[in-house]
């Protein structure tokens, strides 16, 4: 079987899908850089020696963890304006719900990341008269962050796809995109090939990137 495709409805589309590509990476962009300031505070307060802190702390990695991005899509953009009744717009709504799962995920991996580095390390910079926060900040968390690279790609990668999901509200990024256009063309094979070819190529490059870094600071 021979599939003939209409490659001038796949040029003519390209330019379209890039402009949704574009807001597919400003939202993951985002969504990460809030996710990496949220998971970098919640993974250390689990690892605060304050119980109360370490148990809502704890809460939230498990009921982010535990209940699907959909779902946290749907309560931002649906359910918090049926409560407060005002309406959210949809990129603020993507944003916000993303970033608070992607914290979730930073912050185990953090977590992870902090309990990997010697103990040994944390008595030495509070001999050397440090404080515990000045020791984490000058001498555990350089370290830590060499050995979450990897992981920390991997969160970006996942999150570029999962960012998809926001096409449910009606945003329009990359998905989105692709949906409004098969639904005027009908030809769903070619654009969504093309969807996943540039999905494809955004993820080989970030993962490229991280190749890089990882070379560069690797942990001797």
């Amino acid at each position: 079987m021979v599939v003939n495709l209409d490659w001038e409805l796949i040029s003519e589309s390209v330019p379209l899908l890039l402009t949704g590509a574009v807001v597919t990476v400003e939202i993951t962009a985002i969504s990460v850089g809030l996710g990496l300031l949220i998971g970098m505070i919640v993974g250390i307060a689990r690892l605060s020696g304050v119980k109360p802190i370490r148990l809502i702390s704890g809460a939230y990695v498990d009921c982010i963890r535990g209940t699907p991005l959909l779902v946290q899509i749907f309560i931002v953009y649906f359910a918090l304006p049926a409560v407060t009744g005002t309406r959210i717009n949809p990129f603020i709504a993507a944003v916000v719900a993303c970033s608070i799962n992607s914290g979730a995920y930073v912050a185990e991996i953090f977590r992870g990341g902090i309990q990997s580095i010697d103990p040994g390390q944390m008595e030495a910079g509070r001999s050397l008269g440090l404080t515990w926060g000045q020791t984490m900040r000058y001498i555990i968390m350089p370290q830590a962050f060499k050995r979450i690279i990897p992981p920390l790609g991997n969160e970006f990668i996942a999150m570029l796809k999962d960012s998809s999901l926001v096409s449910v509200i009606g945003f329009e990024e990359l998905t989105r995109r692709g949906q409004l256009i098969i639904a005027r063309t009908y030809a769903s094979f070619e654009i969504w090939t093309a969807v996943a070819v540039i999905y494809l190529i955004m993820t080989l490059t970030i993962s490229r990137f991280v190749a890089y870094l990882e070379r560069r600071y690797r942990t001797k």
